[in-house]
């Protein structure tokens, strides 16, 4: 009897615990096959959130960081200890608000900083201790235009120089008066200067993820607007300023058979883009050719690559998941 405990103990050690996922990898493209491999799984790392967003893979400290907006938290996630509570506040730091969404949103790094989209205070900041060391102390790196507030800056990217470009949509407005709290007359698209910002874009109706693409010639922008769910394409000029803009992706009529908006995007090296919209996560090549799609059960609001970009991060809803990738 003894002999066949041990023997059942030492199967239930040796049996791989089950991988939790919520969702499946749909290929439209043979392409896709150098992405992701045919049997990925979508592994849910953590869960409980209110709504998880911002994501960003931190090398230096083998860390993922991402926002719980309406918690007005930033968590860490780490291989060893799971997630834990990394920052709070992390976008509005003053007594109160009526806003449903006033935490940070979108998170970079840069030169061992932490750079944050901060909905409640209505401003782009830097976390003003290092990434080892966090505590709800900033410095704004954009807080107004034209002398007037923003609205809730939601998502941003670093080129390759180091330039700050981030949207402006009205999420993070407190409701009770959010027509009143706006002070821009557009929602923007901005780029951070040494002079302050510029305006960009003035033209979309709710500008959300962004990215610059690796030739640092052009920034995709999306759009979460259900009659026109679309991901534009704009040429940066030397002046800035922006040209050429032109629809890159309209999934508009996807809307009809599927949940979600385009919002947080990212671009790997090689010009493949990872974006959130109806359905899950869409991954297009350089050209705006769908490959497939990370199909989730969840509303996919915005995703990370690791540095490696061997791995790509995830947050829908109330989760964080992530999916391997070939390299």
């Amino acid at each position: 009897m003894r002999s066949l405990i041990f023997a059942a103990m030492v199967l239930a050690a040796c049996t791989p615990k089950e991988t939790q996922t919520i969702g499946n990898i749909e290929r439209l493209s043979p392409a896709l096959d150098a992405l992701i491999d045919a049997d990925a799984s979508i592994e849910i790392l953590a869960e409980g959130y209110e709504w998880s967003e911002g994501p960003v893979w931190v090398a230096k400290e083998n860390m993922l960081l991402f926002s719980d907006v309406p918690k007005n938290i930033i968590y860490k996630w780490t291989e060893s200890k799971g997630a834990e509570v990394y920052l709070t506040p992390s976008g509005f730091t003053g007594t109160e608000t009526t806003s449903n969404e006033p935490g940070s949103n979108g998170l970079l790094v840069y030169n061992d900083s932490l750079i944050l989209c901060q909905h409640g205070d209505r401003r782009v900041a830097k976390m003003n201790t290092a990434l080892s060391n966090p505590k709800p102390e900033f410095i704004s790196l954009a807080a107004t235009y034209n002398d007037k507030r923003f609205n809730s800056p939601n998502d941003a990217v670093l080129n390759a120089k180091g330039e700050l470009f981030f949207t402006d949509p009205p999420y993070g407005l407190e409701k009770h008066d959010a027509d009143l709290a706006k002070e821009q007359p557009h929602n923007g698209v901005y780029k951070v200067t040494a002079n302050g910002a510029v305006l960009l874009v003035d033209s979309l109706t709710k500008p959300n993820g962004i990215i610059v693409m690796p030739d640092q010639s052009k920034i995709i922008v999306a759009n979460s607007d259900p009659q026109k769910a679309i991901w534009y394409e704009f040429e940066l000029t030397d002046t800035n300023s922006v040209t050429n803009a032109r629809i890159f992706y309209d999934a508009t009529p996807n809307l009809t058979s599927d949940r979600g908006l385009p919002d947080g995007l990212k671009v790997d090296r090689n010009g493949n883009i990872f974006a959130s919209g109806p359905g899950g996560i869409w991954i297009f090549n350089a050209s705006g050719s769908v490959l497939g799609k990370i199909r989730l059960t969840e509303l996919a609001s915005n995703c990370a690559l690791s540095e490696d970009e061997k791995t790509l991060y995830i947050t829908a809803d109330s989760y964080l998941v992530r999916v391997k990738l070939r390299k």
